[in-house]
């Protein structure tokens, strides 16, 4: 088995810091400009074993927290036409592998979206560990992937006059997440 050494790394259970942590998308909009959004997060743990190769990542989103900057556009995001938070109230992502690739630091998972499960694999940018002022050992990172919306079954759009669509169908998620080791 492949093992690497990121220096600071602890093995532990790691729990998500929601005031440090932001999920954000992307999407193109009348195909001349992009809609940028946030999410809240509602949970996402990390077991980090030995070997950071072994980690194991879950986390959850909370869909109706959608944020776009627009009212009327957040009610429609939320409704059957997308993401249908009556019924699919959270985004889900449970992981399946770390790896290294060319250098690039991978965690491959399952996204649910909508009740559908996909394959997903987010490009991973360790940002450091420290000590804050309170005692609590952090981690930081980044993380981006770009999805097919459609494959969730997200495939409302309006033709456009000039040609095109209103909404694109490449979604770039970006997770800037910072988290606490957990005392046992």
């Amino acid at each position: 088995m492949t093992t690497i050494d990121i220096p600071g790394y602890r093995a532990g259970t790691w729990a998500l810091d929601p005031a440090h942590s932001e999920v954000t998308f992307s999407v193109r909009h009348m195909m001349i400009s992009k809609v940028r959004g946030t999410f809240g997060v509602k949970s996402a743990t990390i077991t980090a074993p030995e070997n950071p190769l072994e980690a194991k990542v879950t986390a959850s989103v909370d869909v109706a927290s959608i944020d776009t900057k627009d009212e009327g556009r957040d009610a429609h995001l939320r409704s059957a036409d997308f993401f249908d938070t009556e019924h699919f109230p959270t985004m889900d992502f449970v992981s399946t592998g770390v790896r290294i690739e060319d250098g690039d630091f991978l965690v491959d998972g399952d996204l649910t979206i909508r009740g559908v499960t996909k394959p997903v694999t987010f490009e991973v940018e360790f940002g450091g560990f420290g000590t804050d002022p309170w005692g609590n050992y952090k981690a930081g990172a980044s993380a981006k992937t770009v999805i097919d919306r459609e494959d969730f079954g997200l495939t409302w759009n309006a033709a456009l006059e000039t040609g095109g669509v209103l909404v694109g169908k490449d979604v770039t998620i970006t997770l800037d997440l910072q988290g606490s080791l957990q005392q046992d």
